[in-house]
């Protein structure tokens, strides 16, 4: 599975990242990073197939919510970035297949508007009596790391994604200069993490099913 990811796919996740992006711990921006790709590119290819790849903390920052709650965020390094995008382009083709029709939450193919379309062919096309919102309160926060890991070897057989995936879970976190350990929830804000949140849903909906 980790044979898609070559020196091409490295290249166009590198493309697709934010350019203007806050930088994580490695202080590396965007456009420092574009300096001598080439050799980059080949050198970077290499470490995430041998294994010697080592994922770094993210970077603690925080936004302000609506009710004037702080939501922690992680900063991951540009390195980081790059790996989790081409990593999250293989993984879509596969977990795409798995969720539910009417799932729209971060997903390549669909947008908060085609969410909006289909709820509002729901409302005016069928008998309606109550809609519900809801919010899943600290849900990356308190994402149970060794139960998505588990979940995740069912479809996952190249034992190197699984490594992968784990570093960046066990990277922990660096803010003002100290580093923790992160043995519960994932990084809100990094590039894998939405497709973390689906796969873990996923595995939740089918822990409710059985």
């Amino acid at each position: 599975m980790l044979h898609p990811v070559t020196v091409h796919l490295l290249r166009a996740s590198y493309d697709e990242l934010k350019k203007q992006a806050v930088p994580g711990v490695d202080g590396v921006t965007w456009q420092q990073y574009g300096l001598g790709l080439e050799e980059r590119w080949v050198d970077l290819h290499a470490r995430v197939h041998r294994g010697a790849y080592r994922a770094q903390p993210s970077k603690r920052a925080y936004s302000r919510k609506e009710d004037g709650r702080q939501r922690p965020l992680g900063i991951a390094s540009l390195e980081d970035k790059i790996v989790q995008q081409a990593l999250v382009t293989v993984l879509n083709y596969i977990y795409e297949e798995d969720l539910i029709g009417f799932w729209y939450g971060f997903r390549p193919t669909r947008s908060t508007h085609d969410a909006l379309d289909a709820l509002a062919v729901g409302l005016t096309r069928k008998e309606v009596n109550w809609v519900l919102d809801a919010d899943l309160r600290g849900f990356f926060d308190n994402l149970d790391q060794e139960g998505m890991q588990r979940f995740l070897q069912h479809r996952i057989a190249d034992r190197r994604v699984l490594r992968l995936i784990r570093k960046w879970l066990r990277a922990g976190v660096s803010e003002e200069g100290r580093w923790s350990e992160t043995k519960v929830g994932t990084p809100q804000g990094v590039v894998i993490s939405p497709l973390r949140a689906n796969i873990y849903l996923h595995y939740v909906l089918d822990l409710w099913a059985h």
